[in-house]
């Protein structure tokens, strides 16, 4: 996932998104409200549940709503010249927007999703490092390319294995310990029926590196 231009995501539009939401506020209509709210975090929601790993390649401006896509990908990719901002409460809302009051404290620790959920600062490529929210930064013009690698890299991986890996990362959120190790040793036991793990065996023993199918 990435944006068009030198920019990731300005976040929502302020005359065709801003406006009318103010507009259904002052004539009262909470359920046009909540039915808008529920929609974009919906979006999340899918991301979530989609079993390929996402990746956001972020340059320039990724802010509000775009912020929060960079936030529920899987991995993040960005640029010294990117900066990331959850702007919400310089319009007047919660940081509590699509999951971030959930997820950011996961990448980023709770004391520091807590000051950028309430300033609505930004942060540059190398705080946003530095603080864990991107694997790691690259030049801009190296962006896409490094991003396109990463992602054939993964495709070429076994992928039944990596919709295990996404979806054990989410569920292991509220396990115990206890709760989580027994719910990795059935998904373990589950790759290891697949035909990607014998090849992956077999092509050890021949020397030469495995080719997954993703079955």
């Amino acid at each position: 996932m990435t944006g068009a231009g030198d920019n990731f995501s300005s976040g929502g539009d302020v005359h065709e998104i801003i406006g009318p939401l103010v507009a259904m506020r002052e004539k009262g209509d909470r359920d046009g409200l909540l039915r808008f709210t529920r929609m974009t975090g919906e979006l999340v929601r899918v991301m979530r549940a989609c079993p390929q790993p996402i990746i956001a390649a972020v340059d320039g401006i990724c802010a509000g709503a775009g912020a929060i896509l960079a936030m529920a990908s899987d991995l993040r990719l960005g640029t010294p010249r990117s900066k990331v901002g959850f702007l919400f409460t310089r319009v007047g809302l919660s940081g509590a927007d699509m999951g971030a009051c959930a997820m950011l404290p996961r990448i980023v620790g709770q004391g520091r999703a807590s000051e950028l959920l309430f300033t609505g600062r930004f942060m540059d490529g190398a705080e946003a490092e530095r603080w864990g929210f991107y694997n790691r930064l690259v030049e801009p013009d190296a962006l896409l390319n490094e991003a396109l690698a990463l992602a054939r890299s993964l495709a070429d991986g076994p992928s039944f294995a990596h919709r295990i890996t996404k979806r054990s990362l989410q569920a292991e959120w509220n396990m115990s310990i206890d709760a989580a190790i027994s719910a990795e040793a059935e998904a373990q036991a589950l790759c290891m029926h697949t035909e990607d793990f014998a090849r992956a065996y077999h092509a050890f023993i021949a020397g030469r590196p495995p080719v997954f199918e993703g079955n």
